[in-house]
């Protein structure tokens, strides 16, 4: 049976806290099956503007919202302990009254967070090693009630969560994963597989795609796993959007956005994750679509 289509909506915490609440709400009104947020711990560019951090926005989001789903888009391994994380999911499950969904990645090495922070910015290597431990922490603690782990990386002992989630047996787990090794991670643990691209134009970033669905469906077949069980999920980057102020591709024309997303879904992708428009001027399209 195919899956059904969902469509996401990351609302980027760049704006005060109202108008920031006023656009996840409004995603809501419109339908949006999820929203998302990032996990940063201040601009990415390094501008002096808001930036709220994830979980305390995702629990507020919870509070005020009543059918939306919310999701990391995606925490990052090196900001928190898996221990804390899935206390934090948890919570913000409970809050949201069952509608997390837990996005999870290894980050990228040149975000300015770990710097500012005084975190260890780990290499590419020893991120995708630890992943494999850390999404096996969260899963136990998320399902079982005490867990011991001795791992390389990560120790826990006798840990407990209290209450268990309201989702049962957890809340959906989605891995973004673009190199092999992170796919693998995704076949074995993901409920929902990320991807997106970094390519210069929309017809690269879907060769590039398609390319990597082809090898999702590898991995899965490596660890014997049916990829129809595997929700594939797409995030709507515009290398574009900074040099043109802002105004994105996608919401150009109702013609330029039909496109888009049919080339989307018809690689075998199932969600979709848009950005909420920063120029008013593009607000009827996202609207109307």
């Amino acid at each position: 049976m195919p899956h059904s289509i969902r469509f996401w909506i990351y609302v980027h915490p760049v704006v005060p806290w109202d108008t920031h609440m006023r656009r996840v709400q409004h995603a809501e009104e419109l339908g949006f099956d999820a929203v998302t947020v990032a996990d940063h711990f201040g601009d990415w560019a390094g501008r002096r503007i808001p930036y709220f951090e994830m979980w305390s926005q995702l629990a507020a989001i919870a509070t005020a919202t009543t059918t939306i789903r919310l999701a990391p888009m995606v925490a990052q391994i090196p900001l928190r302990n898996p221990a804390m994380f899935a206390l934090q999911a948890m919570t913000v499950d409970h809050i949201s009254g069952g509608r997390l969904d837990l996005g999870l990645g290894i980050g990228l090495t040149g975000d300015p967070s770990y710097r500012m922070m005084g975190l260890e910015n780990w290499g590419v290597k020893e991120r995708v090693a630890r992943f494999g431990e850390y999404v096996e922490v969260v899963h136990r603690l998320l399902t079982q009630e005490e867990v011991t782990y001795r791992g390389r990386y990560y120790q826990l002992d006798a840990a407990r969560l209290c209450p268990r989630p309201v989702q049962s047996p957890r809340p959906p787990i989605m891995i973004a994963a673009m190199g092999r090794r992170m796919l693998t991670h995704a076949a074995r643990h993901a409920d929902i597989w990320n991807c997106m691209s970094f390519a210069n134009t929309f017809e690269a970033q879907m060769e590039e795609a398609h390319q990597r669905v082809v090898e999702m469906d590898a991995c899965c077949a490596a660890v014997s796993r049916d990829p129809n069980s595997l929700r594939r999920s797409f995030y709507m980057h515009d290398p574009n959007g900074r040099s043109r102020h802002g105004l994105l591709e996608i919401y150009d024309s109702e013609e330029i956005f039909t496109q888009m997303i049919e080339h989307v879904l018809s690689l075998g992708i199932q969600e979709v994750a848009l950005i909420y428009p920063i120029r008013e001027e593009q607000m009827p399209v996202f609207e109307r679509m």
